[in-house]
């Protein structure tokens, strides 16, 4: 038998060139075939040089060597010992671990821009900016260091520098502004060499968000940054960075916003222009910008880059004589298109999420025109031209000015998001219910575009906190969403320095008004370390953001004061509960008072729970004593002697039961059954908005009303989960009833058909119905309990988790087995497993790493009668 190291990464890069850790945690994987494998110690080889430690700990160990100095290079290998053996492991595959500029200091460039300020209150062009240099000898080692105010492309000697898409993305730039390292060695030589950058406003001084949204967010001026250092094959190092001997003229890219789309007019393009010997003296020099290079960070996690290429699986001619593409899924990018055609030819592009009467439904994206125009060069064939700056969120595309007929071939959808690894994946016997969960996949994938937007398409795509709170136990679980989040939390607790409160949404886009503090929303300063240490074990995020999340918690037991009652002030409450009217998405059937005052509560107890790991002792009695004293006042104001809720809704109900908000035994006890009565009431019809959908299944399950929570799961009328599903949905929407029953679509002003939040259903499918949940930080402890109904007769999970993949799957029996259960579970190296089977005379078991089956007879919860179920059209 055998065990072998894998999977070693730095942080959580999964290619640490240009990192900004100077002593970067370290993780990898076990597999061995020994079953119950657990790790007695470990050796770390840095640099021929081993360290060894005592202990099971594999995950974000410390790093054993002096700290890294910017543009420092180690070479590490990892090899295990185990338990039950002598022999250690071979040594694992070398992983290169390298420092990108560390101390502002490090940086000589200076941020360059265009020669004139654009004209202000528009779209702007993107502008190129060049310069040629020379190096002595091949180059050995090259480096490039590159950000910018705006967004940004590069090339040397003519070729494309990396594969990032809007790099650097959006940061709160007043705090923090990302620059990224390529490894440009392949592209230099010996004698003359160029550089060349496309620069466009992006998020820095594009129009950003609803209400005519805002220009001009940052600065007037765009800019680039970037530092390219070689080492040459003569010892000689040389150092090019954005200066005064750059220049800059007008690019092929007349216009470009990521609202609006962008106008390519291809024969403006240069001809070799970021190639050497390129005649630049109509050019004007650029114009250097002050920039303090302090703000200055690496990333934290990937980049956003193009991931997936979508066929279209329909052209044809709308009623009103148009060419619609559609691509049977509602994507986030842009098309890519190869037309043919005389010079001047112009092909100009639309996009929608949905057709009204055959045609694009452009209302609900408001004032975003989303429309590209490409303007073809004539070279006689084919051209093939994607945008460079934008994205949309779209389905259907209507294509105009194309000569001849669209063939299939010459136009596809082309996604971007951020290319996090994929962790998690459900699926069972019921098609729809799968159909759900690839929407909620779908929505993620759309909306985490460098920051966790709410959606792709209209005038807004902001980082919404509310969203993300709702939803952070789904994301964490789908993809290795951790790098990204870090980074926003950072952005998070900056501006909540700067305002003085966590905002609605990260970066803060003054749209209305100063910043306010609103229950779930800024809750998310707690919820999403919390849940991103479970997830991943990372203590030294707890650690990073420990004072964004007292802030928060402090500024609103100030605000609820000795009455512990958070009953003051703006709240989106149970934002969007299906009840209220397409104009007022807060008229909903919870008192926002209670939400606050149960959200307040839940922080202090999670915030309690993390000062005691912190070792912040005076901090975990603090806040236990403050969550306990909320709990008190939520029961003295919204809960009767006997378990009745002021507001007598299901949200209420869900908080109540979940938050642990209910003293008595005899509370919880009416409260369940009010829920289940309440649920049934409304004909298993979801009655929740943001503040409850995430609960409201827990919430029944901790009850013992699996059977309700499973005909609310299943249910296909709307409102419901699966009703979108019903009606053609490949994201999940916005509103319950985004597309109404007849077609239509809502005459809300505030329609998305891609918003993940009501997706966060998927963490209890997950969790529940597939049994998978974290039982200790970083999945080192599983909880495997499975919770079969709603005459499904099969159902999985699994999960990349930081020790390897955790998977587990159940069966029931059918004809003279049909009360017979089979549960089988995978477990990694490193980690145990508890298994709880759905049979009350089974015991748990605790198993270590290996495949594992388990059979139990089980009768599925009673079922209400359901009716025939319409066709899927999946």
């Amino acid at each position: 038998m055998s065990s072998r190291v894998v999977g070693l990464r730095a942080e959580h890069h999964r290619d640490p060139v240009g990192i900004g850790s100077a002593s970067p945690r370290l993780s990898w994987r076990v597999e061995s075939d020994r079953p119950g494998w657990i790790q007695s110690d470990y050796e770390i080889d840095v640099d021929s040089t081993v360290s060894t430690v005592e202990g099971p700990d594999q995950v974000l160990v410390p790093w054993p060597a002096a700290p890294l100095e910017s543009r420092q290079r180690r070479t590490v290998r990892v090899r295990v010992r185990g338990r039950d053996t002598d022999e250690p492991s071979p040594w694992s595959e070398p992983l290169v671990v390298e420092a990108g500029l560390l101390l502002p200091g490090d940086w000589t460039a200076r941020m360059i821009g265009p020669a004139t300020a654009p004209e202000p209150g528009v779209d702007g062009p993107a502008v190129l900016l060049r310069r040629e240099f020379d190096l002595p000898a091949a180059p050995v080692s090259a480096r490039l260091y590159v950000t910018a105010h705006g967004v940004y492309e590069l090339e040397l000697n003519g070729a494309r520098v990396g594969d990032h898409v809007l790099a650097p993305g959006w940061t709160s730039y007043r705090n923090r502004l990302r620059y990224q390292t390529f490894d440009v060695t392949g592209l230099l030589r010996a004698g003359a060499n160029a550089v060349g950058g496309w620069l466009a406003d992006g998020w820095f001084r594009g129009r950003l968000g609803f209400r005519g949204g805002r220009r001009d967010l940052y600065g007037e001026r765009t800019g680039l940054l970037a530092q390219l250092e070689v080492t040459c094959a003569d010892g000689s190092t040389v150092v090019v960075g954005t200066g005064e001997e750059w220049r800059t003229a007008p690019g092929p890219v007349v216009v470009t916003g990521l609202y609006d789309g962008e106008h390519h007019d291809a024969r403006l393009e240069p001809d070799g222009w970021s190639a050497p010997g390129f005649d630049d003296k109509a050019w004007a020099p650029a114009a250097e910008q002050p920039f303090d290079p302090a703000v200055l960070v690496a990333p934290d996690g990937p980049p956003v880059r193009r991931t997936e290429v979508v066929r279209p699986v329909s052209i044809g001619t709308s009623p009103t004589g148009r060419s619609i593409v559609d691509f049977g899924q509602n994507i986030t990018g842009r098309l890519r298109i190869r037309p043919s055609g005389p010079a001047g030819t112009t092909v100009t592009l639309r996009h929608a999420e949905v057709l009204q009467d055959g045609d694009l439904c452009v209302r609900p994206l408001r004032s975003a025109a989303a429309t590209d125009v490409y303007t073809l060069r004539g070279t006689g064939g084919k051209e093939e031209w994607e945008p460079r700056f934008t994205v949309h969120g779209f389905r259907y595309a209507e294509i105009d000015g194309w000569l001849g007929e669209i063939a299939a071939e010459d136009v596809e959808a082309v996604v971007c998001h951020t290319d996090m690894t994929r962790t998690g994946w459900f699926t069972c016997s019921e098609p729809l219910l799968d159909r759900l969960h690839e929407n909620v996949v779908w929505s993620m994938r759309g909306n985490f575009l460098d920051v966790p937007t709410d959606c792709p398409q209209r005038d807004e795509r902001l980082g919404w906190t509310g969203d993300l709170a709702v939803f952070a136990p789904t994301a964490a679980f789908l993809y290795d969403c951790t790098g990204l989040l870090t980074s926003w939390l950072a952005d998070l607790a900056a501006e909540q320095r700067e305002y003085g409160t966590v905002p609605f949404y990260v970066p803060w886009v003054g749209l209305l008004g100063d910043p306010k503090p609103a229950a779930v929303w800024g809750d998310v300063a707690v919820t999403a370390p919390a849940v991103l240490h479970e997830r991943t074990a990372d203590v030294a995020l707890l650690r990073a953001q420990y004072a964004s999340m007292r802030g928060w918690v402090d500024e609103i037991a100030d605000i609820a004061g000795a009455n512990r009652l958070w009953d003051d002030g703006f709240q989106f409450g149970d934002w969007l509960d299906p009840a209220a009217p397409p104009d007022r998405p807060a008229a909903a059937r919870t008192d926002p008072n209670l939400v606050a005052t149960a959200a307040l509560a839940g922080s202090s107890r999670t915030l309690a729970r993390i000062a005691e790991l912190l070792g912040e002792e005076a901090d975990h009695r603090r806040y236990t004593d403050l969550a306990d004293a909320v709990a008190a006042a939520f029961d003295d104001e919204f809960v009767t002697p006997n378990g009745r809720l002021a507001s007598d809704a299901q949200t209420a109900y869900a908080m109540a039961l979940t938050g642990d908000l209910l003293a008595k035994e005899n509370q919880r006890e009416r409260a369940g059954r009010r829920l289940v009565e309440l649920v049934a009431a409304e004909g298993h019809h979801v009655g929740t908005g943001f503040a409850g959908t995430p609960l409201i299944c827990d919430a029944l399950t901790s009850v013992g009303a699996v059977d309700s929570a499973y005909h609310l799961v299943l249910q296909r009328e709307c409102p419901s989960w699966l009703y979108p599903v019903t009606m053609g949905a490949t994201t999940i929407w916005e509103r319950w009833d985004s597309l109404l029953p007849d077609g239509t679509v809502n005459p809300g002003e505030m329609t998305s058909f891609n918003h993940y939040a009501f997706g966060a259903v998927a963490d209890w499918l997950h969790r529940v119905v597939a049994g998978l949940a974290p039982a200790a930080p970083g999945y080192r402890r599983v909880s495997v309990r499975p919770l079969p109904g709603g005459g499904l007769t099969h159902a999985s999970a699994a999960f990349d988790s930081p020790y390897g993949r955790i998977a587990v799957s159940w069966r029931r029996g059918s004809g003279v087995d049909s009360e017979r259960l089979d549960v089988d579970v995978t477990v990694p190296p490193g980690v145990t497993a508890v298994v709880h089977l759905p049979n009350p005379s089974v015991t748990p078991v605790e198993v270590g790493s290996g495949e594992h089956r388990f059979t139990c007879s089980f009768r599925a919860p009673a079922d209400d009668p359901k009716p025939p179920a319409p066709p899927s059209p999946f």
